[in-house]
């Protein structure tokens, strides 16, 4: 009987030899509310990506397990989710011998590579080729994406498959890219939960901009692949992540702060133009690149790969994803204000575990004194609806529960209908069970997410508590 290892060593080679390996590219936006994309029908002007979604697949129900930076990103290359691996606060790290794609890719024989903005760590859990190129390079830059351009130079010439995770940061704030005046304000139409100001138009002009440029990154990224004729032999993943860093998204597990948008290609593999309602996880991508890479994922990882829903063998993949979100030492963050969600096709259900406390992030700080000052000043000179917005964000109850097809920014509480009242025990039953397979002990788990977070740490090496001082530059 042959190792398994030497086994998969073979194949390796074998599939190798035969060209069969598709190359792997990963795009990944920055704090982007999918519904803001013109691809999702937003305003937000994305031409490339409409073509892209054209030629491929687009996702209608994807979803991350944490709405920040750092324990979404951790969560999409390992496959694991955020408390299980450590890194469930942002500005975190998962457990050391942690592995993730670029360890399980390298053994097949795969180049992985990130360009752009990385938020992860150790290291040794994330050995990619790291560049700057795709976060840092712009319209102006000339050779632009130098560094990418010379992995699909050498890997083309060697015959070796890769992986490229390309990273921008866009939509992040500050938005101060792209071309504003391509979103007059006072033609835009906002969310319902948001406060209509001038401050708040004027925001959302900018940002909107700024999505604008990362469908122009992902152009420039696609045609790259068109010049070196990788298109036919690359699976092609492009990502919004988490929402936006107006309030109601990002920072919270309110759909618009953990759904995503998906897009994939993978030219005579998967469909042209299809769409798909079939719920995937960012967990799930991982496994699914490894599958198409011909790679058996390890046993452990939470993820399952969509694979058969890219081909058109299924449209179903999930019945429930989670979330969760940790206060614990985010920019302005409440000294500990842990949220637990769990979703299905219809609804969403939330656990707040600490109702009492007041709810703050960088939203609520110094750092967004504009448009959010615009919001406090008009609820505090009478206005009522954004009064209770402002309260709302603010101050929330134990539960929620939305129905999230016929209200996807989760503006009317039903938690208190005796109709669902089934579905809230079930969910909250289910939402434990998770818990608990995760290691997840609620709020003592909440209270432990300074260390798990190196960058803060006092003079002494100590944690920092929420009061300390931090970065000006939020996350």
């Amino acid at each position: 009987m042959i190792p398994r290892l030497l086994l998969v060593a073979l194949l390796a080679a074998l599939a190798a030899a035969s060209g069969a390996r598709p190359n792997l590219v990963l795009i990944v936006a920055d704090d982007c509310t999918y519904l803001d994309m013109e691809v999702y029908g937003g305003q937000a002007k994305t031409p490339h990506l409409k073509k892209l979604a054209s030629e491929g697949m687009t996702f209608s129900r994807c979803f991350q397990a944490a709405p920040m930076c750092s324990p979404t990103r951790h969560n999409l290359y390992t496959g694991i989710y955020p408390v299980k691996s450590g890194a469930w606060p942002n500005h975190t790290a998962v457990y050391p011998g942690t592995k993730s794609i670029a360890h399980h890719l390298q053994a097949a024989g795969y180049r992985t590579a990130l360009s752009g903005k990385t938020h992860i760590g150790p290291k040794a859990s994330f050995p990619f080729e790291y560049s700057s190129d795709f976060a840092q390079d712009g319209p102006d830059t000339r050779a632009l994406y130098p560094k990418i351009r010379n992995l699909l130079t050498e890997s083309k010439q060697s015959g070796t498959p890769f992986c490229l995770i390309a990273c921008s940061k866009e939509p992040h704030s500050p938005w101060d890219k792209g071309d504003a005046s391509a979103y007059p304000p006072a033609g835009l139409k906002l969310p319902p939960n948001w406060v209509d100001t001038p401050e708040t138009r004027a925001a959302y002009a900018d940002y909107l901009a700024e999505v604008t440029y990362f469908d122009w990154q992902c152009g420039r990224l696609l045609a790259l692949l068109d010049e070196f004729g990788l298109r036919d032999n690359t699976l092609v993943v492009v990502l919004s992540e988490q929402g936006s860093s107006f309030p109601f998204a990002k920072w919270t597990c309110y759909e618009m702060g953990l759904a995503s948008g998906l897009i994939a290609r993978w030219p005579g593999k998967v469909g042209a133009g299809s769409k798909t309602d079939a719920m995937v996880e960012y967990v799930d991508v991982t496994p699914t690149f490894l599958d198409a890479a011909g790679v058996e994922a390890p046993g452990n990882l939470d993820g399952r790969s969509f694979l058969p829903v890219l081909r058109g063998e299924t449209d179903t993949h999930k019945q429930f994803t989670y979330g969760l979100h940790t206060t614990r030492g985010i920019i302005n963050g409440s000294e500990a204000f842990g949220i637990r969600s769990i979703g299905t096709a219809t609804h969403r259900y939330i656990w707040n575990l600490h109702p009492e406390t007041s709810f703050t992030n960088a939203v609520t700080g110094k750092y967004q004194a504009g448009w959010w000052g615009s919001w406090t000043e008009k609820a505090e000179s009478g206005d009522e609806q954004a009064r209770a917005l402002v309260h709302h964000y603010q101050h929330r109850p134990a539960e929620e529960l939305y129905n999230i097809v016929e209200d996807p920014h989760c503006t009317r509480n039903l938690i208190d209908n005796p109709d669902l009242a089934e579905l809230r025990k079930d969910l909250r039953r289910r939402l434990e069970a998770w818990m608990a397979s995760q290691g997840d002990k609620g709020d003592e788990t909440e209270r432990l997410a300074l260390t798990r977070m190196p960058r803060h740490k006092d003079r002494s090496g100590r944690p920092r508590t929420s009061d300390s001082p931090r970065t000006k530059n939020p996350q």
